[in-house]
C-alpha cells in the first residue's frame, strides 16, 4: 500500500497530438531547466532514468499536466510566472486553467480486478517486436503483451517506491491492431487496449515508454470509475 499525491491540471486551450513535445518544451522553458523533474535530464548531460513525476498529456483536445508526489510541489516553478502563455512551434497558445484536481490516492493491489483502457501504448521495442511478430497465434501474442503490461505496472510501482505485496494480475480484453507511432526519432509499435488488473491505477497515469509525452495513458473504464472511487474513500477513512 502506498499513498500518492496526485495533481491533475487541464488547460483551456486546444492542441494536436503531435504538439505534446512542443507543449512539454514550452513548460520546461517557463519553469527553468534547473528543475529536473520537468524533463528528467541532468543539467550537464544525460538522462535521469526514473518514472516521470511530471507527465504531459492531451486530454480531450486540451493540454494537460499530471504531477505525482514531488512533482505536485515542483509545478509551482511553472505557475510562479507572470504569464503562462507559450508558443508551440511558433503558434501562440494562451494557457488558462480549466480543471485542477488535487488528490491523494492509495495505491494498492486487491483480490479483485479493475477495468482500464490504455491509449497509444508503446509496448514493443525493437527486440521484443521481433519476438512478438514470430508468435504464430493471437492468444500467444496477447499473453506476450500481458506480460509486458504487467512489467510496466511493476516498473511504475518501483519508480514510485511502492512495493506491491500481492501478485499482480493482468488480462487484456481487447487489443487494437498494431500501428506505427513516431517517438522522437524512431517509429515504434503502438496499441490501444482495454485490460483488467487487480492494481488500482489513477486516471491519466502513464505506463510503458514515453509516458512523459502522452503515451500509454491509462483511464478507468466508466463502469469501474465509481467503484474505484468508493474503494479509495473507504481505504482513506
Amino acid at each position: 500500500m502506498r499513498k500518492l499525491r496526485y495533481l491533475h491540471i487541464r488547460f483551456d486551450a486546444s492542441i494536436e497530438p503531435h504538439e505534446i513535445p512542443a507543449f512539454r518544451g514550452a513548460v520546461i522553458a517557463k519553469a527553468g531547466r534547473e528543475h529536473d523533474l520537468f524533463h528528467n535530464h541532468y543539467e550537464s548531460a544525460g538522462s535521469i532514468y526514473r518514472y516521470p513525476l511530471i507527465q504531459y498529456k492531451r486530454i480531450g483536445r486540451s493540454p494537460a499536466i499530471i504531477c505525482l508526489d514531488e512533482g505536485t510541489e515542483d509545478i509551482h516553478h511553472f505557475f510562479q510566472n507572470r504569464t503562462w502563455d507559450v508558443e508551440l512551434n511558433g503558434r501562440p497558445v494562451e494557457l488558462r486553467v480549466k480543471d485542477l484536481r488535487l488528490n491523494q490516492y492509495t495505491l494498492q493491489a486487491w483480490e479483485y480486478s479493475f477495468s482500464f483502457s490504455i491509449r497509444h501504448w508503446l509496448a514493443l521495442n525493437q527486440e521484443n517486436y521481433l519476438r512478438f511478430m514470430e508468435l504464430p497465434y493471437e492468444r500467444d501474442r496477447i499473453d506476450f503483451l500481458e506480460r509486458i503490461l504487467r512489467g510496466n505496472i511493476l516498473s511504475m510501482a518501483k519508480g514510485l517506491d511502492w512495493y506491491i505485496d500481492r501478485e499482480v494480475r493482468v488480462r487484456i480484453r481487447h487489443l487494437s491492431p498494431p500501428r506505427k507511432q513516431r517517438f522522437k526519432e524512431h517509429l515504434l509499435t503502438a496499441f490501444d487496449a482495454t485490460f483488467d488488473t487487480n492494481v488500482f491505477l489513477p486516471d491519466f497515469i502513464g505506463l510503458g515508454k514515453g509516458v512523459s509525452l502522452g503515451f500509454g495513458v491509462v483511464t478507468r473504464r466508466k463502469e469501474e470509475g465509481r467503484r474505484g472511487e468508493r474503494e479509495q474513500r473507504s481505504n482513506d477513512q
